[in-house]
């Protein structure tokens, strides 16, 4: 019995010193170096082997697609250099979960290897007994398998996280910016016809002191040209607002940027992050059931002990007790894959519905755009003819100001219209996540 004892603990000594040279051997050293080549080479270092997360990147598909993607926002282009400058100051929260999620898929990666503890225990005399455990598994159902495969899908659903996210932001402070540029825009509008109203109001001034026309007149162009000043007033501030939050979420001052750029998208662009992000937890929650069915059906291992009972030998065990509702849980634990299939299909349906709806309000929103420039340039020609009128001497003042209080809201509706149009086109690439490069994620 003790001739059987030593040569166990021989046998788990073993083990341990091959389970520590395959550790080294698959960590690598600090640099990542081959210490056989670098011996059979004189010292010379070869070429870095890949990581493990960059193993992981290689070889997903839903990874790989991320990274394919390309902004559509054009280069040098305001809307680019509004995107630097919010992604510059990105605290990326959701990068620091990707990250975890690659050291779990790195420590799964490593859960077939033997895994050694002690065993601390007091005895019936008091006295305490400290052994080293050695546990490897033999066969397991799949259990280990099905936990590597589920830390690969957590970083999946990390990376798809991480894209919405960067789209998000990236969506947030061009709408900021736009909001920015059309109170501008509405600024300036207001400010001409502030200008030319406050001329109106100059010449009926003169009018009713020289006894010409009523002072009723008189007091409706001063109302309408508080109006006027109130709503330039109110431009002013939404575009200092705009600005103000845009930079305080950017490296920088983003005041001096001025102009609008073209997002060429379209729903053929990219695969919604929604749908992705649906595919990349069905990967995961079939890699989840597989853990759980063989969780509910017994494996085997191989166990030795190093110390004053030193031993081994095969041990069957399960997580839980086989009874007569395991073949049921069985049934449930397959039904979830059919779920989050099911759940792919939900999210591809909406996505297009969405999708479906964002072009046709898009194609809405420029249709009435370019209506809208056409009926403001309607509106000038019967103004000019208003004033050519007047100042023939065949129209009064009056009838000019109503002319140009259709033409002044046919400018308004047309830039409002127009920006409307691009911060749907900013939804649909964001929907899409295409608002910034994958590869720069």
């Amino acid at each position: 019995m003790g001739q059987f004892r030593v040569k166990a603990a021989m046998i788990v000594c073993s083990s341990a010193v091959m389970l520590a040279g395959c550790m080294s051997d698959i960590g690598g050293n600090a640099n990542g170096e081959d210490v056989v080549a670098m011996q059979s080479t004189g010292g010379n270092i070869t070429p870095s082997k890949p990581t493990h997360s960059e193993k992981i990147n290689a070889q997903s598909e839903i990874i790989q697609g991320l990274i394919a993607r390309r902004s559509v926002l054009p280069a040098g282009s305001p809307f680019s250099h509004v995107a630097t400058a919010v992604l510059a100051a990105n605290s990326r929260s959701a990068e620091s979960e990707l990250r975890a999620a690659q050291l779990r898929a790195r420590a799964a990666s490593k859960n077939w290897l033997p895994q050694i503890g002690p065993n601390i225990s007091l005895n019936s005399l008091g006295s305490i007994v400290a052994n080293l455990v050695v546990e490897q598994v033999l066969f397991d159902n799949g259990r280990k398998k099905g936990e590597r495969e589920f830390a690969v899908a957590d970083v999946e659903v990390a990376a798809v996280a991480l894209a919405t996210d960067t789209n998000a932001r990236v969506r947030t402070g061009l709408e900021l910016y736009i909001t920015a540029v059309e109170a501008r825009e509405k600024l300036a509008l207001a400010s001409k016809s502030a200008k030319d109203v406050g001329h109106f109001e100059w010449v009926m001034q003169q009018r009713v002191q020289g006894g010409v026309s009523d002072s009723s007149d008189l007091n409706v162009l001063r109302q309408k040209l508080l109006e006027i000043r109130a709503s330039q007033s109110a431009s002013s501030e939404a575009a200092a607002t705009a600005i103000a939050e845009l930079n305080a979420m950017a490296i920088g001052d983003l005041s001096a940027v001025r102009g609008l750029s073209h997002l060429p998208v379209n729903a053929n662009s990219a695969q919604p992050l929604s749908v992705t992000q649906t595919e990349a937890e069905k990967i995961r929650a079939i890699a989840a059931a597989k853990v759980d069915r063989a969780s509910q059906l017994p494996g085997l291992s191989a166990t030795g002990t190093i110390g004053e009972n030193s031993g081994g030998g095969l041990t069957v065990k399960a997580d839980s007790l086989l009874g007569l509702g395991t073949g049921d849980r069985l049934r449930a634990i397959e039904a979830t894959k059919e779920a989050a299939g099911r759940r792919v299909a939900q999210a591809t349906e909406d996505a297009n519905r969405q999708l479906r709806k964002l072009e046709g309000e898009i194609a809405a929103k420029e249709r009435q755009a370019s209506e809208a420039a056409a009926l403001t340039a309607q509106a000038k020609k019967n103004l000019d003819l208003f004033q050519a009128q007047y100042d023939a001497g065949q129209r009064q003042v009056m009838d000019v100001v109503g002319v140009y209080e259709t033409f002044a809201r046919q400018q308004e509706n047309e830039v409002s219209l127009k920006y409307d149009a691009v911060r749907l086109r900013v939804a649909m690439a964001d929907l899409l996540g295409v608002l910034a490069d994958g590869s720069a994620i």
